[in-house]
């Protein structure tokens, strides 16, 4: 499996195809982790974890905040950097 991160997104990629996919775009100052995408085959691989592990670590490199609207990403944040869930739709900012 190879990750690239390109400007706002992380995407795997398996044999030549794209297969998983974060995206972050920035709004205001802050990264809006709003998109966690697996193709149904890989699921349960870890695959969704290391592309949400791999952009919260793009942001934080970059110096930048950010929260999740995408529910994987933010039981991920919960899980791994702290974050209380506040609501279904956000976690709060870093």
């Amino acid at each position: 499996m190879e990750y690239i991160t390109e400007k706002n997104r992380v995407y795997a990629v398996e044999g030549g195809e794209e297969v998983g996919e974060v995206t972050f775009p920035e709004r205001d100052g802050v990264y809006v982790i709003n998109h966690t995408y697996v193709d149904d085959r890989l699921r349960g691989q870890g695959i969704a974890s290391e592309l949400v592990r791999r952009a919260v670590e793009e942001i934080e490199r970059r110096g930048g905040q950010y929260k999740a609207t995408c529910s994987y990403a933010q039981l991920w944040l919960a899980r791994n950097r702290g974050c209380e869930i506040t609501s279904p739709l956000s976690c709060p900012i870093n």
